[in-house]
């Protein structure tokens, strides 16, 4: 099994998009929000939730 590093938000989209494709929607928005948390530009992070729909998940506080 391969490990997997994040670094930067393309790191975490390309594992959301693979969590997508395997059925794994919940885990896929997880790491979508941690893409969109990493990116500065209001509207790329507009996009990367569009694209991974779903509920978004409470923050804690």
């Amino acid at each position: 099994m391969p490990l997997f590093s994040f670094n930067t938000s393309a790191d975490y989209l390309d594992a959301a998009r693979e969590m997508a494709d395997t059925g794994r929607p919940t885990l896929a928005r997880l790491l979508a929000e941690a893409a969109a948390e990493l990116t500065p530009d209001p509207d790329q992070v507009a996009r990367i939730l569009g694209e991974f729909p779903g509920a978004v998940l409470p923050q804690e506080d």
